[in-house]
């Protein structure tokens, strides 16, 4: 049972899509047409009901939010994309130094 006043579980998992697109849009200062175009540019990729209504996570609108701070940088759409492309393998690449430097530290030991 969920306490008066707390946020229920679905909140504690950023990445599960709880936003229609006219509440999402307007959480990142965005027209909803604004998030079809970047879904389309493949810049998001909310979930999707079974219906096939979007669905935004609080991911998704913070993902949003870091693209509209590169667009005000004076980024295009592609020029956005490879940022997030490269932000994305470069969280990649420090996770696996992270496990690497586990395993390395495990053998010394």
């Amino acid at each position: 049972m969920v306490s008066p006043g707390l946020p229920g579980p679905g909140w504690a998992d950023s990445g599960r899509g709880l936003f229609s697109i006219s509440v999402a849009a307007e959480l990142a200062g965005l027209h909803p047409q604004t998030l079809r175009i970047y879904e389309r540019e493949g810049l998001l990729d909310p979930a999707r009901t079974a219906g096939g209504t979007r669905r935004y996570s609080q991911a998704d609108i913070a993902r949003l939010q870091e693209i509209c701070v590169l667009a005000g940088d004076g980024l295009n759409l592609a020029g956005i994309r490879r940022v997030l492309e490269l932000q994305e393998e470069t969280r990649r690449l420090q996770a696996e130094i992270g496990r690497l430097r586990q395993a390395a530290a495990r053998r010394r030991t």
